[in-house]
Protein backbone atom coordinates (compact mmCIF):
# COMPACT_ATOMS: atom_id res chain seq x y z
CA UNK A 1 0.00 0.00 0.00
CA UNK A 2 1.01 3.70 -0.75
CA UNK A 3 0.83 5.50 2.65
CA UNK A 4 1.49 9.17 3.81
CA UNK A 5 3.41 9.92 7.11
CA UNK A 6 3.00 13.18 8.18
CA UNK A 7 5.82 14.37 10.49
CA UNK A 8 9.59 13.81 11.06
CA UNK A 9 9.87 13.71 14.37
CA UNK A 10 10.49 10.44 16.52
CA UNK A 11 6.74 8.99 16.07
CA UNK A 12 6.64 9.98 12.47
CA UNK A 13 10.40 7.95 11.89
CA UNK A 14 9.65 5.18 13.85
CA UNK A 15 5.99 4.58 12.29
CA UNK A 16 7.12 5.03 9.19
CA UNK A 17 10.33 2.76 8.89
CA UNK A 18 8.06 0.09 10.28
CA UNK A 19 5.60 0.32 7.26
CA UNK A 20 8.39 0.37 4.91
CA UNK A 21 9.52 -2.62 6.88
CA UNK A 22 6.77 -4.33 6.11
CA UNK A 23 6.68 -4.17 2.35
CA UNK A 24 4.88 -0.47 2.01
CA UNK A 25 5.82 2.42 -0.19
CA UNK A 26 5.76 5.41 2.62
CA UNK A 27 6.38 9.08 1.73
CA UNK A 28 7.25 11.30 5.02
CA UNK A 29 6.17 14.45 4.85
CA UNK A 30 7.26 18.00 5.90
CA UNK A 31 6.48 21.99 5.86
CA UNK A 32 8.50 21.91 2.97
CA UNK A 33 10.20 19.12 0.41
CA UNK A 34 14.23 18.29 1.00
CA UNK A 35 13.71 18.46 4.39
CA UNK A 36 16.89 17.31 6.00
CA UNK A 37 15.41 15.27 8.66
CA UNK A 38 13.15 13.36 5.83
CA UNK A 39 15.44 13.08 3.73
CA UNK A 40 17.85 11.11 6.05
CA UNK A 41 15.62 9.08 6.83
CA UNK A 42 14.59 8.20 3.17
CA UNK A 43 17.80 7.57 1.97
CA UNK A 44 18.47 4.82 5.35
CA UNK A 45 14.81 3.61 4.67
CA UNK A 46 15.13 1.60 1.83
CA UNK A 47 13.76 1.82 -1.96
CA UNK A 48 10.19 2.06 -0.45
CA UNK A 49 10.94 5.03 0.85
CA UNK A 50 10.78 8.83 -0.27
CA UNK A 51 10.18 12.32 1.36
CA UNK A 52 8.14 15.29 0.34
CA UNK A 53 6.26 17.95 1.28
CA UNK A 54 2.76 17.63 3.59
CA UNK A 55 0.89 18.01 0.45
CA UNK A 56 2.87 15.74 -1.51
CA UNK A 57 2.83 12.98 1.28
CA UNK A 58 -0.77 12.77 1.18
CA UNK A 59 -1.43 12.92 -2.19
CA UNK A 60 0.40 9.49 -2.19
CA UNK A 61 -1.09 8.13 0.38
CA UNK A 62 -4.23 5.44 0.12
CA UNK A 63 -4.03 5.70 3.55
CA UNK A 64 -2.26 8.74 5.76
CA UNK A 65 -0.95 9.01 9.35
CA UNK A 66 -0.85 12.18 11.12
CA UNK A 67 2.53 12.48 13.42
CA UNK A 68 2.66 15.71 13.82
CA UNK A 69 3.16 18.13 16.88
CA UNK A 70 -0.84 18.37 17.90
CA UNK A 71 -0.54 21.49 18.98
CA UNK A 72 0.44 22.24 15.20
CA UNK A 73 -1.63 19.80 13.35
CA UNK A 74 -4.30 21.22 12.08
CA UNK A 75 -1.94 23.55 10.32
CA UNK A 76 0.06 21.14 8.98
CA UNK A 77 -2.99 19.30 7.77
CA UNK A 78 -4.31 22.58 6.03
CA UNK A 79 -1.27 22.74 4.20
CA UNK A 80 -1.44 19.02 3.24
CA UNK A 81 -4.86 20.09 1.58
CA UNK A 82 -8.42 18.76 2.27
CA UNK A 83 -8.19 17.60 -1.32
CA UNK A 84 -5.41 15.52 -1.16
CA UNK A 85 -7.47 13.59 1.59
CA UNK A 86 -10.94 13.74 0.88
CA UNK A 87 -12.20 9.88 0.82
CA UNK A 88 -9.11 8.67 2.53
CA UNK A 89 -8.49 7.28 6.22
CA UNK A 90 -6.01 9.33 8.41
CA UNK A 91 -5.07 7.35 11.41
CA UNK A 92 -4.74 10.36 13.96
CA UNK A 93 -1.79 9.67 16.32
CA UNK A 94 -1.26 12.74 17.64
CA UNK A 95 -2.11 14.56 21.01
CA UNK A 96 -2.59 18.15 21.92
CA UNK A 97 0.16 18.85 24.26
CA UNK A 98 1.29 22.66 24.98
CA UNK A 99 4.53 22.78 26.50
CA UNK A 100 3.99 26.85 26.66
CA UNK A 101 4.32 26.96 30.06
CA UNK A 102 6.75 24.43 30.45
CA UNK A 103 6.67 21.10 31.69
CA UNK A 104 4.63 19.61 32.58
CA UNK A 105 2.79 20.13 29.66
CA UNK A 106 -1.06 21.09 29.28
CA UNK A 107 -3.56 19.85 27.44
CA UNK A 108 -4.52 22.61 24.67
CA UNK A 109 -7.99 21.23 24.04
CA UNK A 110 -9.89 18.35 26.59
CA UNK A 111 -12.99 17.53 27.97
CA UNK A 112 -15.56 18.90 25.53
CA UNK A 113 -13.76 18.49 22.51
CA UNK A 114 -10.97 16.77 21.32
CA UNK A 115 -7.97 17.30 18.69
CA UNK A 116 -9.59 14.10 16.95
CA UNK A 117 -12.91 16.12 16.81
CA UNK A 118 -11.20 18.89 15.40
CA UNK A 119 -9.44 17.43 12.14
CA UNK A 120 -12.85 15.36 11.41
CA UNK A 121 -14.24 18.73 11.87
CA UNK A 122 -11.17 20.51 9.79
CA UNK A 123 -11.62 17.33 6.86
CA UNK A 124 -15.38 16.38 6.78
CA UNK A 125 -14.49 14.35 3.53
CA UNK A 126 -11.63 12.32 5.40
CA UNK A 127 -12.16 9.22 7.28
CA UNK A 128 -10.81 10.29 10.81
CA UNK A 129 -9.69 7.43 13.29
CA UNK A 130 -8.15 7.87 16.44
CA UNK A 131 -5.00 5.78 17.43
CA UNK A 132 -2.03 4.88 18.73
CA UNK A 133 -2.10 7.93 20.76
CA UNK A 134 -1.71 6.29 24.05
CA UNK A 135 1.41 4.86 23.61
CA UNK A 136 5.27 5.25 23.50
CA UNK A 137 6.02 4.93 19.55
CA UNK A 138 8.48 2.03 20.11
CA UNK A 139 5.55 0.01 21.80
CA UNK A 140 3.25 1.25 18.94
CA UNK A 141 4.79 -0.88 16.20
CA UNK A 142 6.31 -3.37 18.45
CA UNK A 143 3.80 -4.45 21.39
CA UNK A 144 5.93 -7.49 22.13
CA UNK A 145 8.39 -4.53 23.85
CA UNK A 146 5.65 -4.77 26.98
CA UNK A 147 5.16 -8.51 28.28
CA UNK A 148 1.33 -9.85 28.36
CA UNK A 149 -2.11 -8.68 26.88
CA UNK A 150 -2.13 -5.08 26.38
CA UNK A 151 -4.73 -3.01 24.79
CA UNK A 152 -4.39 -0.55 21.92
CA UNK A 153 -7.49 2.14 21.49
CA UNK A 154 -8.97 3.08 17.98
CA UNK A 155 -11.83 5.38 17.29
CA UNK A 156 -13.50 7.39 14.46
CA UNK A 157 -17.15 7.74 12.70
CA UNK A 158 -16.35 5.31 9.88
CA UNK A 159 -16.88 1.67 10.34
CA UNK A 160 -15.04 1.19 7.30
CA UNK A 161 -12.25 3.06 8.21
CA UNK A 162 -11.51 1.48 11.69
CA UNK A 163 -11.91 -2.05 9.81
CA UNK A 164 -8.83 -0.91 7.89
CA UNK A 165 -6.42 0.70 10.14
CA UNK A 166 -7.04 -2.90 12.46
CA UNK A 167 -5.86 -4.91 9.65
CA UNK A 168 -2.61 -2.27 10.12
CA UNK A 169 -2.26 -2.63 13.68
CA UNK A 170 -2.37 -6.34 13.65
CA UNK A 171 0.07 -6.25 11.12
CA UNK A 172 2.49 -4.05 14.14
CA UNK A 173 1.62 -7.02 16.25
CA UNK A 174 -1.21 -6.41 18.00
CA UNK A 175 -4.07 -9.15 18.52
CA UNK A 176 -7.20 -8.78 17.17
CA UNK A 177 -8.83 -9.15 20.58
CA UNK A 178 -6.19 -6.52 22.05
CA UNK A 179 -7.66 -3.67 19.85
CA UNK A 180 -10.96 -1.97 21.41
CA UNK A 181 -12.70 -0.36 19.61
CA UNK A 182 -13.85 2.68 21.48
CA UNK A 183 -16.82 4.15 19.13
CA UNK A 184 -17.19 7.52 17.55
CA UNK A 185 -14.14 9.77 17.08
CA UNK A 186 -15.78 11.77 20.31
CA UNK A 187 -14.08 8.85 22.10
CA UNK A 188 -10.42 10.90 21.48
CA UNK A 189 -11.39 13.08 23.95
CA UNK A 190 -10.82 10.44 26.82
CA UNK A 191 -7.82 8.45 25.07
CA UNK A 192 -6.14 12.11 24.67
CA UNK A 193 -7.04 13.02 28.49
CA UNK A 194 -4.75 10.08 29.27
CA UNK A 195 -1.24 11.68 28.31
CA UNK A 196 -0.95 13.45 31.45
CA UNK A 197 -1.16 10.50 33.13
CA UNK A 198 0.99 8.42 30.31
CA UNK A 199 3.63 11.35 31.05
CA UNK A 200 3.69 11.21 34.75
CA UNK A 201 4.21 7.63 34.86
CA UNK A 202 6.96 7.88 32.21
CA UNK A 203 8.51 9.61 34.96
CA UNK A 204 7.99 7.30 37.70
CA UNK A 205 8.99 4.34 35.11
CA UNK A 206 11.79 6.24 33.15
CA UNK A 207 10.84 3.92 30.54
CA UNK A 208 8.12 3.90 27.57
CA UNK A 209 7.99 0.25 27.89
CA UNK A 210 4.52 -0.07 29.31
CA UNK A 211 1.38 0.56 28.86
CA UNK A 212 -2.35 -0.22 29.88
CA UNK A 213 -4.20 -3.61 29.76
CA UNK A 214 -8.71 -3.84 30.24
CA UNK A 215 -8.98 -6.64 32.85
CA UNK A 216 -12.38 -7.59 32.94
Amino acid sequence: MKIGVLGTGIVGSTIASKLCALGHEVTMGARSAGNETARTWAESAGTNASEGSFADAAAFGALVFNCTSGMHALDALEAAGAANLAGKVLIDVANPLDFSQGRPPTLSVCNTDSLGEQIQRALPETNVVKALNTLNCLVMVDPARVPGDHDVFICGNDEGAKAQVRELLESFGWPAERIVDLGDIAAARGTEMYLPLWLHLFGVLQTGDFNIKLVR
